[in-house]
């Protein structure tokens, strides 16, 4: 007879994990919660160790963000422990409702992971996908890019407030950095990491009350931060040069999309082959709620809406209704709205096939006189929906 598989429950906090290991679920979760072996590691060689020399075969964890679960995913794969990962929404409605565990503590989400598996091991949808390791090391970046935006705006608010009174005449200027990655010529001239004659004379000029030394030296904070920008995106770049990627950013330009925006897409959607069924489209036909009639409902398209950002779903109570769009990548649901805003709407615009319909659609939903937010994220909605359909016909021939 077979081994029944080691299965280990790990809910990780910022520097330790909380452990269950079990070979079957118990038959009632509550009262085994009290009478359950629980384990603490820290993160150091020494826990590490003992975690291992439990031997499990299969462990179950949150993706705690990108940091805090990784160093554990990392060394049991080396390890050959299996990895699943559970979404933070599912475990706490199974811990609650289906477990009836005790108010929420590490022990009890370590436990209730171990139990998930036993439950919903045979159906692969219940897990949260593992991202391909190339498109793993993408997001990385992206996100390490979108943390040094979100660093650099309060630094360049204060610095605007602080001209307006030590150097007004340049208050307003847009600084940005060149294509070869030069810094920002006001920001670097600032901090006197470049040379502008021009800055020099509005400065002998400027009816300022003077530059002062905090002020240069967040001009140098910023000059810094686009040094990381820089040097991130190149390696993006290298990256995304890979062949695999190629018919992703033929389409991608049909659309117009700009190189971050890309860069955000791929991390989140590669292969695009995740969101197929033996690499076809999930199509399954259910009986409509009201009109009781064969129904298409199209659940690859589904998933990879829902990915971005873009799945609405209902929420109703009594006479109340209404859609809302929570789930799924916000960076991505960001990007586009953005992409939107600047890629469609402007009169300058390409003038493909795809981007004609679009815009007809955002034309036409302006002129019915709907909010402009929900216009935005209409069209969205519409561009991802041709994305998915485009990038399922571009990678169908590839092996």
């Amino acid at each position: 007879m077979k081994n029944a598989p080691k299965i280990l429950g790990l809910d990780v906090s910022k520097s330790s994990v909380s452990a269950c290991l079990l070979t079957e679920k118990p038959n009632e979760p509550r009262q085994f919660y009290y009478s359950c072996q629980f384990y603490d590691f820290s993160a150091n060689r020494k826990d590490l160790d003992r975690m291992l020399a439990l031997k499990p075969d299969i462990a179950v964890l949150e993706p705690t963000g990108t940091n805090y679960s990784k160093i554990w995913s990392e060394h049991l794969t080396r390890n050959g422990v299996e990895v699943k990962l559970v979404g933070h929404r599912e475990l706490r409605s199974y811990r609650a409702h289906h477990l009836g565990l005790p108010d929420k503590d590490d022990n009890a989400d370590a436990l209730a992971l171990a139990c998930y598996w036993f439950d919903y091991n045979a159906d692969p949808k219940r897990f949260v996908k593992n991202y391909d390791a190339q498109a793993s090391q993408i997001r990385n970046l992206v996100l390490r890019l979108e943390h040094l935006n979100r660093l650099q705006s309060p630094v360049i608010n204060r610095l605007r407030q602080d001209l307006a009174w030590q150097f007004p005449e340049v208050a307003l200027v847009q600084s940005k950095r060149g294509k070869n990655g030069s810094l920002p010529l006001l920001w670097a001239w600032m901090c006197n990491q470049r040379l502008s004659k021009r800055y020099d004379t509005l400065y002998l000029k400027s009816i300022g009350l003077g530059l002062e030394a905090s002020t240069r030296e967040r001009a140098g904070i910023i000059c810094n931060l686009q040094n990381q920008e820089y040097c991130i995106e190149e390696e993006l770049r290298s990256h995304l040069r890979d062949e695999c990627f190629t018919p992703y950013f033929q389409v991608f330009q049909e659309f117009g999309f700009g190189f971050r925006l890309s860069a955000t897409l791929i991390a989140y959607i590669y292969p695009i082959e995740h969101f197929l069924i033996d690499g076809k489209e999930d199509v399954q036909f259910h009986l409509g709620r009201k009109s009781k009639k064969p129904t298409k409902r199209y659940l690859s398209l589904r998933r990879f809406q829902k990915t971005l950002g873009l799945a609405p779903s209902m929420e109703s109570s009594g006479d109340k209704k209404g859609i809302k769009t929570s789930n799924g990548s916000k960076l991505c649901r960001k990007a586009l709205w953005q992409w939107v805003f600047t890629g469609l709407e402007p009169k300058r615009r390409l003038s493909n096939e795809t981007v004609k319909t679009l815009c007809e659609y955002l034309d036409a939903e302006k002129a019915s006189g709907k909010p402009i937010r929900l216009v935005r994220s209409r069209v969205a909605v519409k561009a991802v929906k041709l994305l998915f359909g485009k990038l399922v016909d571009a990678t169908k021939h590839l092996e």
